[in-house]
C-alpha cells in the first residue's frame, strides 16, 4: 500500500462504507459445492479406489481433500443431480463386491458399481471436516425409501435402519443439517407442475424427520432461473402463518433455486477457452441476471414470509460452456479460465448483498465437471487448480462475516453492449469480522483498468495487505504442463489517504483488501 497526503482523482467513483454497521451475515454455506455422479468428479475425481497408485485415504484422493480443506468447504451436496431421482440408496451400502450395478441413464448411460455410496460420502465429508447436504430421491423413490435414509444416517438406539447402519460397519449415526426433496422436479426429477410437487414436498418432508440432536433444514425443489409462478406456488402452499413472528413455516424450511450463465443461451452455451471480447461481454450480461432472479423471487418469498424463515439455496449455479472437444458430450467436462474465475467473484458478490435470504449456494460441480475448481488429468492423475479455486481461496474471509454495505455515490463505469441495460463493469462487496474487513473487487472491462474509491468511516484502519487475481489474456487457465498461469499475487497499486482508501483494478481482475481495524 502506498500511504499519501494527496487528495484522489475526484474522477474515480466513490463508495461510502461505514466499517461500524455491521449488515446480516454472509453465511459461509454460501460457499459450497456440488459431487454428482457424472462423468469424472465422483470417479477418478474424488474417489480413485483403495488400490490406485494415486495416494489416497481409503480410495479418496488426499491431495483433491487437503485442497478443499485449503479453502475451507463448508457443505458437499450429493448424490445429486439428475442422479439423485433415479438413485436408490440401498445399493450403495454394504459389502461393494456385493452391490448391484445401475445405469446412469441420464449422464451418458454409463455403468454405474455403486462402489462409491453413503459411507463413502459420509467419509469423505469426515476427512473434509464439511457438512454433507444430501438430496433424496423423490421423481423415482417413494416416501419410505426416504425417510428410511434419514434414518440409517442419523438415528441412534435400537432401531431397524440403525442396526442395518451397524451392521454396515458404521456404530454412531452421523449428523446431516440438510437434506433436499428432489432435484429438479420441474424436468428430469419427474416433469412435475409446481402445484403436484408442491403437494409432494409436503408428504416427503413430514417424514423426512429429526432424530436425537440432529437438526434438518428441509430443501424443496425451487424454480428453475426465471420461474417465478413455481415459486409462488410453493411459497403460498408452504407458508402457514406468515405474518406470524413466532411461527414455524412449514414442513420445509428452504427452496432452491437453479441458474447456469452461459455465452448465449442453454443452447448456445459458447466454449470454454475460445471466444471474442464481444462473448466475454455476452457472459458477464446473462451473469449479472443472478442478481435479478434473486431480487425477484425475493420480492415473492417476502410476500408470503416477510420475517424471512424459509431460505433461499442456490444449489446449482457456474458457467456451463460446450465440453472440451474429444472428451464424452455426457460428461460435462471443461477447462477453466480468467473469465470463469470473474464470473465466481462477481456471483459471490451478488449472493453477499442478498445474504438476508439466500443461506446456501453450491458451485457446479467440484471435480472434473463444469465450473469446477479442482481438475484431475486423466493421463498423469496431476491435480489441477483453476481460477475459480482461488477466487474460493481469496475471499475465504467472508465467511460467517457481517455484511458491509457499500453506497456508490457515484455512477460506476457501464458499457453498452446492446442488452436490455448497460453491463455493469465493477463489481464489489465487503464484510467485517473479528476486527478485520475483506473488500472483493471485480473489473470486468477486458480492455481498461479503473479506479475506484471507499470513504471508509467509522473505525481506523491500522494496517492492509492485499492480493489479485488476473492474467495475459483473457482465456488463460491452468493445465497439468502448465499449473500457475493463473494463480494470485501480492497487490499493491492502492492507496490510503484521509480514510479514502483508492484502488486502480486493472483490466479483467479481481482483486481483494484485507484491512485491520484499530
Amino acid at each position: 500500500m502506498r500511504t499519501t497526503e494527496s487528495a484522489p482523482s475526484p474522477q474515480a467513483p466513490r463508495a461510502v462504507v461505514n466499517l461500524d454497521v455491521p449488515g446480516p451475515t454472509i453465511s459461509r454455506h454460501i460457499y459450497g459445492h456440488f459431487a454428482e455422479h457424472l462423468g469424472r468428479c465422483i470417479y477418478d475425481g474424488f474417489f480413485v479406489g483403495k488400490d490406485s497408485q494415486i495416494p489416497n485415504v481409503d480410495g479418496l484422493r488426499t491431495d483433491v481433500i487437503d485442497a478443499l480443506k485449503a479453502i475451507d468447504i463448508p457443505n458437499l451436496r450429493w448424490p445429486g443431480g439428475c442422479f439423485a431421482d433415479e438413485y436408490h440408496w440401498r445399493d450403495g451400502i454394504g459389502p461393494v463386491d456385493q452391490r448391484p450395478t445401475m445405469v446412469n441413464t441420464n449422464w451418458g448411460d454409463v455403468v454405474e458399481d455403486n462402489s462409491f455410496g453413503t459411507h463413502e460420502f459420509m467419509h469423505l465429508c469426515e476427512l473434509l471436516e464439511t457438512e454433507p447436504y444430501i438430496t433424496g430421491n423423490v421423481g423415482s423413490g417413494t416416501v419410505q425409501e426416504m425417510s428410511e435414509w434419514v434414518d440409517y444416517l442419523t438415528r441412534d438406539g435400537d432401531s431397524p435402519m440403525a442396526r442395518l447402519r451397524r451392521a454396515n460397519g458404521r456404530e454412531e449415526p452421523w449428523k446431516v443439517p440438510f437434506f433436499g426433496i428432489g432435484n429438479e422436479s420441474w424436468g428430469c426429477g419427474g416433469n412435475m407442475t409446481p402445484q403436484t410437487y408442491a403437494a409432494e414436498a409436503r408428504r416427503y418432508a413430514t417424514y423426512v424427520r429429526n432424530h436425537g440432536g440432529n437438526k434438518i433444514t428441509r430443501v424443496a425443489c425451487g424454480p428453475n432461473t426465471d420461474d417465478y409462478q413455481w415459486t409462488d406456488v410453493l411459497m403460498r402452499d408452504l407458508v402457514d402463518c406468515a405474518t406470524c413472528p413466532k411461527a414455524e413455516p412449514g414442513p420445509y424450511q428452504a427452496i432452491s433455486l437453479h441458474h447456469y450463465t452461459f455465452t448465449h443461451s442453454f443452447q448456445d452455451k459458447g466454449q470454454a477457452t475460445r471466444f471474442s471480447t464481444a462473448e466475454w461481454y455476452n457472459t458477464f450480461t446473462h451473469a449479472w441476471w443472478m442478481d435479478e432472479l434473486l431480487t425477484h423471487h425475493s420480492t415473492i418469498m417476502d410476500r408470503y414470509d416477510p420475517y424471512r424463515k424459509v431460505g433461499l439455496v442456490v444449489d446449482e449455479w457456474g458457467a456451463w460452456w460446450d465440453v472440451e472437444p474429444g472428451t464424452n458430450p455426457a460428461f460435462l467436462y471443461q477447462q477453466n479460465t480468467l473469465r470463469d474465475a470473474l464470473i465466481a467473484s462477481l456471483t459471490f458478490d451478488i449472493f453477499h448483498r442478498h445474504s438476508e435470504r439466500v443461506i446456501m449456494a453450491n458451485l457446479a460441480q467440484t471435480v472434473n465437471v463444469l465450473q469446477s475448481p479442482v481438475l484431475t488429468d486423466p493421463e498423469t492423475g496431476q491435480m489441477i487448480l483453476t481460477p475459480t479455486y482461488y477466487v474460493l481461496l481469496m475471499n475465504k474471509g467472508h465467511h460467517d462475516a457481517r455484511r458491509l454495505d457499500l453506497h456508490w455515490v457515484d455512477e460506476l463505469p457501464t458499457l453498452d453492449t446492446g442488452a436490455t441495460t448497460p453491463l455493469q463493469l465493477v463489481s464489489a462487496s465487503a464484510s467485517g469480522k473479528d476486527g478485520a474487513v475483506l473488500t472483493s473487487l471485480s473489473n470486468l472491462d477486458a480492455r481498461d483498468s479503473h479506479t475506484l474509491r471507499l470513504d471508509l468511516r467509522g473505525q481506523e484502519v491500522t494496517g492492509s495487505s492485499a492480493q489479485i487475481l488476473t492474467a495475459p489474456e483473457l482465456n488463460s487457465h491452468n493445465t497439468a504442463q502448465a499449473p500457475d498461469v493463473v494463480v494470485p499475487a501480492a497487490f499493491t497499486d492502492y492507496q490510503l489517504a484521509d480514510s479514502v482508501l483508492t484502488v486502480t483494478l486493472p483490466r479483467a481482475s479481481f482483486v481483494t483488501l484485507s484491512l485491520t481495524l484499530g
